[in-house]
């Protein structure tokens, strides 16, 4: 018995040891083609603008593809193309060029196609029904003028920059106020030639505000250029935008053109694209490739992954901070106090106390620092307190005196407004006092003057309420109001002015209540100096256009007020100082009511604001928070 179990024991052993050999061969055989399928490759066809080494989409496409490689859980095959005929606009070729893409993707096409800068935008934008329709797109480090939503298909996706000239132009202006000069350092090539025409509008206002000089070199070769630059008059500045071709043909967008600019040139330079340290510029509002490369790689990976690129929304990537060579700042003599805030200076050459003798004075600096910050802080605390206490006694000061100068502006109108019920109460008196003489006095009659008396009565008695209340100096008093009740008696205490001057005052009040926390009496002077200012636009109008309108609505969580007149409107380079004090259009005015306006709804946390109206006339808006 023991002899046979033995036999059969050895077979049981066999049979198991060749089952775990099958369950490990197999589970060796499906780990490898799983990770077959995880590391197949994933193709991405990268269409750049004008050519693999034209600056600044060679730094811009290194960082974008090094970041799509670090964030990609698949070995990625990049396949680098350029859109040559962006140098010259022989779009003739482009056609050809298309059908040998399709040919020598035939067999594999890519799993996305990727476009660098705005002439591969506008490549693959124009021919996306021939460009393999079902693989998906990603249009990168482009400007948005530059993207046609129509163009693009449901598999596509942006990663957009938005250009902001206007601020390039302005951190030179604050660097060097004293320019009169800035010359635009830009190419000839067809895409170029279209920035030349978005930036004289875009910088129009600006330049002419400024009263500066803008130069372009587009059409001048390369080697005038460099000669121009280096004979620029006084209080000059140089903004280098780009240059691929110049204006006699050549191409130099490979050749690192700013250097060259750098070395004859005998103005600071300034640019918008790629990182300091690489040139010469001195700084400012200044893209990154590194850091705008994550969320465009963000975005193909998701793509890669199988997401649908319509589904996949990014805002354009804005301006960052500034940030500035502390060796151009040196070398051009720009103090770093005219660096706006937040600023971030780079390459800073540490002196020789900052190299040595930290150690040595950290103790007494600290201790130095702090007592001097101590005594700072509350100096600087006092006198602002101080201040703020002054300020606010002489804004509550002033406010009153504009009550009683709009009051007084408004004297015949208000002696109307109070005659007018004193004169119904004597005419009805004597009236009475007629039918008490007769022999048979009509008592229903007598009550009803009796009763018309009493409204009357009311009718001054709330005349002169309201205009006390106008006039009377009282502290700010903060309370839950209905902003709507407030625009209402403004409005019921202006109803005569608007009589007397014959203009139409047509108030829209919001269906609902509109909760506040303010005081009364300020907000009535508000909107009473906005109406009054209304009118006041509308005095050489004719007739049938004097029409204020008042509306009140909820907007969001605010209680918002709009007042908007048919006069002429205010000059659009005067929009933002109305509210200035001083500030007046009138010849007797004193220019104060919009600056007291502003501080009593800011002092409500709220926000005042005016603009043209598209057919004459301004609108004066306010919002304050709504409570509840």
């Amino acid at each position: 018995m023991a002899a046979s179990r033995t036999p059969r024991r050895l077979v049981y052993m066999w049979v198991a040891a060749v089952v775990v050999l099958l369950v490990s061969i197999g589970g060796t055989t499906a780990q490898s083609k799983s990770g077959e399928t995880a590391a197949k490759p994933k193709t991405i066809l990268l269409l750049r603008s004008y050519g693999q080494n034209f600056e600044p989409w060679a730094v811009w496409g290194k960082e974008i593809c090094d970041e799509m490689v670090r964030q990609s859980p698949w070995p990625l095959d990049i396949q680098d193309h350029s859109i040559v005929t962006a140098r010259n606009g022989d779009t003739a070729t482009e056609a050809k060029f298309v059908e040998y893409l399709g040919a020598l993707y035939a067999q594999s096409p890519p799993d996305l196609i990727v476009s660098l800068g705005g002439p591969a935008a506008r490549f693959v934008q124009q021919h996306r029904p021939d460009l393999f329709p079902t693989t998906p797109m990603l249009l990168a480090s482009v400007d948005v003028l530059r993207i046609e939503p129509s163009m693009l298909s449901e598999q596509d996706a942006v990663v957009a920059l938005r250009n902001d000239h206007v601020a390039v132009i302005e951190n030179i202006l604050r660097l060097l106020p004293e320019t009169k000069t800035i010359a635009m350092i830009i190419g000839n090539s067809p895409a170029e030639r279209l920035w030349i025409g978005d930036l004289q509008q875009e910088l129009k206002r600006l330049i002419e505000k400024n009263k500066v000089e803008l130069i372009f070199y587009n059409e001048r070769p390369f080697a005038e250029i460099l000669k121009a630059v280096a004979k620029l008059p006084p209080h000059s500045a140089i903004l280098f935008q780009q240059l691929m071709v110049d204006g006699a043909g050549a191409v130099y967008g490979d050749k690192n053109p700013i250097k060259r600019i750098s070395e004859v040139a005998n103005a600071p330079i300034f640019k918008i694209n790629t990182p300091l340290g690489r040139d010469v510029a001195v700084g400012g509002p200044m893209f990154s490739p590194a850091e705008a490369a994550r969320p465009t790689a963000a975005v193909a990976v998701r793509m890669l992954g199988g997401e649908k690129g319509s589904d996949i929304r990014v805002p354009p990537i804005e301006l960052p901070a500034p940030k500035y060579d502390w060796r151009q700042l040196e070398r051009w003599n720009i103090s770093e106090s005219r660096l706006p805030p937040g600023s971030e200076v780079l390459f800073r050459e540490p002196t020789a106390w900052q190299r040595y003798s930290w150690q040595i004075a950290l103790t007494l600096a600290v201790i130095l620092v702090q007592a001097g910050l101590i005594s700072a802080l509350l100096s600087q605390r006092r006198g602002r307190y101080l201040a703020e206490m002054q300020a606010r006694q002489r804004m509550k000061e002033l406010a009153h005196v504009n009550r009683f100068s709009t009051a007084g502006e408004l004297t015949a109108t208000i002696a109307h407004e109070i005659n007018q019920p004193l004169g119904s109460v004597l005419t009805n008196a004597e009236t009475a006092q007629a039918i008490l003489k007769s022999s048979n006095p009509d008592i229903v009659e007598l009550n009803e003057i009796v009763d018309d008396i009493v409204r009357d009565n009311r009718r001054a008695s709330d005349v002169v309420r309201k205009i006390r209340d106008v006039m009377k100096r009282a502290p700010f008093d903060p309370k839950n109001l209905d902003f709507n009740e407030v625009v209402r008696d403004a409005v019921e205490f202006l109803s005569a002015v608007g009589v007397g001057r014959k203009v139409e005052l047509k108030t829209f009040l919001a269906p609902a209540a509109l909760p506040i926390i303010g005081d009364r009496i300020q907000l009535q002077q508000v909107v009473t100096n906005l109406v009054v200012n209304a009118m006041d636009a509308m005095a050489d109008v004719p007739g049938e256009n004097r029409i204020v309108s008042i509306r009140t609505s909820r907007v969001e969580k605010f209680a918002q007020l709009s007042v908007s007149d048919r006069g002429h409107g205010i000059p659009e380079d005067k929009l933002k100082e109305v509210f200035e004090p001083f500030y007046t259009s009138k010849a007797e005015g004193m220019g104060m009511g919009l600056s007291i306006a502003r501080t009593i709804i800011e002092a409500h946390n709220g926000h005042i604001s005016a603009r043209n109206r598209d057919h004459g006339g301004a609108t004066f808006r306010i919002r304050l928070p709504l409570v509840g």
